[in-house]
């Protein structure tokens, strides 16, 4: 067997006639390491790793499970209409008196929780895609918005934020008043 190019030695590649005689099983057959197998190798000692960690202390694997109970992001679109910004957010399965909304002039944050209610154990699952749990969303708004003129409705499970525009342009004029 040759010795190998240094760009085999830098991707880890070999030479077809190489390639051959890894598969003879003759004297001359060697593992020639590659970056793929590295990283295989130390995901496998990782996981060996976790598993005596797990099996020296299993209580606490359930307990660091529970606090890494992350908040999900709530996916949004927004866009514009000549005189507001409208929100509409995907909300199915959480009840309306759940989502809480805060509003500023530029700014609104959308929170709410939807509650898993099981009907299996995980074993029977297939697929687990659906998100359970809190959610939040804040968003910077594009231009500022009337506070007290917006609007929230929910419909077939889309959460729909009517957010009018303040007229920048508009004027009144004032009358001095002596004292």
């Amino acid at each position: 067997m040759r010795k190998p190019s240094f760009f085999e030695k830098l991707t880890g590649s070999i030479a077809p006639d190489d390639y051959n005689d890894l598969f003879e099983g003759g004297a001359e057959a060697q593992h020639i390491p590659t970056k793929s197998s590295a990283l295989v190798q130390d995901e496998t000692t990782e996981m060996a790793t976790n598993d005596q960690v797990h099996a020296e202390h299993p209580g606490q694997w359930e307990e660091e499970s529970e606090e890494e109970v992350q908040e999900g992001e709530l996916s949004v679109d927004i866009y514009q209409t000549p005189d507001a910004i409208v929100v509409k957010a995907l909300v199915a399965g959480v009840n309306p008196s759940h989502i809480d909304i805060s509003l500023t002039r530029d700014m609104i944050t959308i929170r709410g929780n939807r509650e898993e209610h099981k009907e299996t154990t995980g074993e029977n699952y297939f697929y687990r895609e659906l998100f359970w749990g809190s959610f939040t969303r804040t968003i910077l708004l594009p231009e500022e918005v009337d506070v007290d003129a917006a609007d929230a409705s929910t419909n077939h499970g889309i959460l729909v934020i009517r957010l009018p525009k303040i007229n920048k342009e508009r004027q009144t004029k004032l009358k001095v008043k002596s004292r």
